[in-house]
């Protein structure tokens, strides 16, 4: 049986600040550490219900965040900045399940703990048919395509709720309950670990109920920016259309296409500012 992770970080338990999740912050090395213990925590529940095999694609800022020698379960690592797939690059049909670890919610919701979608000087919100999507329910689309459940994420109470739309009956760690965008109670890394690890048990477990995100087709992104600079640069992009100075839409029936040409905008946008 074989689990595909995708990790991000600030849905850490304990985690409420950007100096703590960034590489040049005095502390990040510490909060590595617990942000590990999560992802051990997942892996060990999921081979105490059988699974073999393990990928995790490290997806946050320059995706080299975790140690591959301290890894559980002799997982593969995915690192490295430039992905075509970004978080959810190495996802192909022969997974049987995804783990969304250390999640957090989208710059749209309501006040999630450091909460942003993908780029957060260039998105205010993203919504897939209608509803407002985080990273969770757009990485969904790239479930779609590869017919492979979600079947837990972990992170804060919000991010639970946004995931839910995308992958019904997912099961959710949370680890912490969101104040503020900049503020949370959280669990002690021994509780948040021993509660990932049951939920990941638990999901494994009961893979036989789980079904893939399923959109209707066709499938609508739209995106609403902070400015009119990356909305308009947006619609350079083939397949992006622009509907007003501040939105912008992607449609189609082919998931992986929708999900792809979004994180074309994602990287051009990225190099405006860089």
């Amino acid at each position: 049986m074989k689990i595909y992770l995708s990790t991000d970080m600030e849905g850490t338990a304990g985690v409420v600040d950007w100096e703590q999740v960034t590489a040049s912050g005095p502390r990040y090395e510490y909060y590595c550490d617990l942000l590990l213990g999560e992802v051990n925590a997942a892996i060990e529940g999921a081979m105490a219900a059988g699974a073999t095999e393990f990928l995790v694609n490290d997806s946050h800022s320059r995706m080299a965040n975790l140690r591959l020698d301290a890894l559980s379960g002799s997982a593969r690592y995915l690192s490295g900045r430039l992905k075509p797939w970004y978080m959810m690059q190495g996802l192909d049909d022969s997974f049987d399940a995804i783990f969304f670890i250390s999640y957090h919610g989208s710059m749209g919701s309501n006040g999630s703990n450091l909460s942003h979608t993908y780029f957060p000087s260039a998105f205010a919100e993203v919504t897939l048919n209608g509803q407002v999507a985080g990273e969770s329910g757009i990485n969904a689309l790239v479930a779609m395509a590869h017919n492979v459940p979600i079947v837990l994420i972990t992170g804060d109470d919000v991010t639970a709720q946004e995931m839910e739309p995308f992958a019904p009956g997912v099961r959710a760690a949370i680890v912490k309950h969101s104040i503020t965008r900049f503020a949370a109670n959280s669990l002690h890394p021994t509780e948040a670990r021993a509660l990932i690890f049951e939920q990941a048990r638990l999901a494994v477990a009961s893979l036989d109920t789980a079904s893939a995100p399923a959109l209707n087709t066709p499938i609508r992104l739209e995106m609403k920016f902070r400015t009119s600079d990356y909305a308009e640069l947006a619609t350079r992009v083939s397949g992006v259309t622009g509907l007003h100075h501040l939105t912008a839409v992607i449609e189609g029936d082919d998931p992986l296409e929708v999900y792809r040409t979004f994180i074309t905008v994602v990287f051009l946008c990225r190099g405006l500012v860089e």
